[in-house]
């Protein structure tokens, strides 16, 4: 009798009485006291054994003890023969045509992917996958276009796991140099919106681009100008259709469509400030370490006006006791149509001057693509990140969202800390923001200028001057009280003048503009601006002592050099 040398190289996994670990090596031989397991469920390729005699299956088994009990019987992808006259008995792993491969999409019960020229039945990984449903844009084809999104796949722990649902490869005649071809990989982006040129980008797939200096320079920026961040592609959806599930603690759902929402609740407008929490990374790459993440500038912050219906309206029609909370539910997760999720505490949601709202409007227009349409949760006052687009499903909770975007990607630690070294479940996610300020605009201004002699009268000044603007805002609703700034690097300091606006809101959930105007001859080579806000909380000089590997909530001190024009 033949024998084969066994290799293992990870534990296999069981789906309804089949283990799909082709790449093991089995050792066949007469004393085999359990013959392999090829009953197959729906998804599982023709049996390369059913030619095969019930004695020699029978005779052609391993069983073989691990932890003193457990037994684990798998096909292989491969048997590594002992000796050159063993290969004749060497198992092929089936082949799929394509074809077979889109048959098993988000439709079918049974649901196939392929990385490379390898085909992986997934249907199990579906329900536990970190990312939740967006797997199910790739089944029936090519995952490697959105790993290429989601990068986070790309190390072994995750090949592992997907090499445990392997159930065999691409035909080769399907293949163009060893590959799927390119026509057979599905573009998600093809649907996304065009977008403003005068934008500044920073990857194009996903989208993300921060607003520029004429956005910024405004107390409300305009719809094109507002800066984008996308961690995937625009969902193609539609008022008509949309829908808005909220799902209760015990499981019970409610629907609305955007119709219902519009009838049925009183409308708010609000004025607020979303910023990403990698606002101003740039720099604290440039003054302390390298950080991870795009490298924003000054410009992944916005301000408008929204308008739509409180959550807190929403969730009490649902069924929630807004005023006598379970002590069970602690969060509101949310979930776009993307499969993006977050959440926030149940006491932000529910706060009737925490003015959460389910947006359809934005500067008084139905929502941009980009930004949301047709519905999105607007959490003024949080990180971005938490103000969820194209909002499907809104589910209270004891525990916060599993998705990457809460549990990873949006946390701080400290200076001390590598990305290796981060323990991700010891630190809380980012909500409310520290106060933040910039300048955004640096310009001579001269009273030989009709336009700029009435600014130099606003502010008492006949001679060549400068006019220093910016931003400044803390999350929270926080209200700025003061803006200081300095035209030598931080030696003597000035109070700028607040700009006055006409915010809308519970709480000062919108930036502060401000403007200082100073004659030239008292300038020095850098400007320098700190903000301060009602608790008094104010910003950091230095950023090595803020420093994170991952530079979220960049908010020291901004500098920005000045050398002046020549006479």
């Amino acid at each position: 009798m033949n024998s084969f040398r066994t290799i293992v190289r990870s534990p296999a996994i069981k789906r309804k009485g089949i283990f799909r670990r082709p790449d093991y090596i089995i050792q066949h031989g007469p004393r085999s006291q359990q013959p392999l397991n090829f009953a197959s469920s729906k998804a599982q390729p023709p049996n390369p054994l059913s030619r095969w005699s019930p004695k020699r299956v029978a005779g052609s088994a391993i069983a073989f003890a691990v932890s003193a009990a457990v037994v684990s019987f798998v096909f292989a992808q491969n048997a590594y023969a002992e000796s050159p006259s063993d290969s004749k008995n060497q198992i092929q792993p089936p082949r799929f045509r394509l074809d077979e491969v889109r048959k098993h999409g988000r439709d079918a019960e049974e649901k196939w992917i392929t990385k490379g020229n390898k085909v992986y039945n997934i249907t199990d990984w579906i329900p536990g996958h970190p990312g939740g449903e967006v797997i199910l844009r790739a089944v029936g084809g090519p995952v490697d276009q959105y790993w290429n999104i989601f990068t986070i796949h790309k190390k072994q722990e995750v090949y592992d796991i997907l090499d445990t649902f392997y159930i065999g490869d691409v035909d080769p005649q399907d293949l163009v140099n060893d590959k799927v071809p390119v026509e057979q990989l599905a573009d998600p982006f093809k649907n996304d919106p065009k977008r403003d040129e005068r934008l500044i980008v920073h990857s194009a797939r996903p989208f993300n681009a921060e607003t520029p200096e004429e956005g910024l320079n405004a107390f409300i920026t305009p719809d094109d100008l507002f800066y984008v961040r996308q961690h995937m592609w625009v969902p193609e959806v539609f008022e008509d259709s949309h829908k808005l599930v909220v799902e209760l603690e015990n499981g019970e759902e409610k629907e609305y469509s955007l119709q219902d929402l519009k009838k049925k609740f009183k409308e708010h407008s609000i004025t607020a400030t979303l910023q990403c929490s990698g606002n101003r990374r740039k720099h604290m790459t440039a003054e302390s370490r390298s950080t991870n993440g795009l490298q924003w500038g000054g410009g992944a912050i916005s301000n408008a006006e929204w308008t739509g219906v409180r959550l807190r309206d929403v969730l009490k029609d649902a069924g929630v006791q807004i005023d006598d909370l379970p002590s069970e539910i602690k969060h509101v997760q949310f979930e776009g149509a993307e499969a993006y999720g977050a959440s926030i505490p149940i006491e932000k949601a529910v706060d009737q001057f925490g003015d959460v709202l389910l947006a359809y409007k934005m500067n008084g227009q139905p929502l941009a693509p980009d930004h949301g349409y047709p519905l999105r949760l607007l959490a003024p006052g949080n990180v971005a990140a938490r103000s969820v687009k194209w909002i499907t499903r809104v589910r209270l909770s004891e525990e916060e969202s599993a998705s990457q975007w809460q549990r990873r990607d949006y946390k701080c630690f400290g200076p001390n800390i590598g990305s290796q070294q981060a323990d991700w479940d010891s630190a809380p996610a980012i909500q409310e923001t520290p106060v933040q300020s910039a300048i955004t605009s640096l310009r001579d201004v001269t009273p030989h200028s009709a336009q700029d002699s009435k600014l130099l009268q606003v502010y008492g000044l006949e001679e060549d001057s400068i006019a220093v603007e910016g931003y400044s805002y803390a999350g929270g609703g926080r209200r700025i009280i003061r803006v200081d700034v300095s035209a030598d690097d931080g030696r003597t300091w000035h109070q700028a003048e607040l700009l006055p606006d006409e915010a809308k809101g519970a709480k000062a959930w919108a930036w502060s503009r401000w403007r200082w105007v100073l004659p030239r001859q008292q300038a020095g080579r850098c400007f320098v601006v700190k903000a301060v806000d009602e608790a008094y909380n104010t910003q950091p000089g230095e950023y090595e002592p803020n420093y994170n590997f991952r530079g979220n909530l960049t908010s020291s001190w901004h500098r920005v050099g000045y050398r002046a024009k020549p006479s």
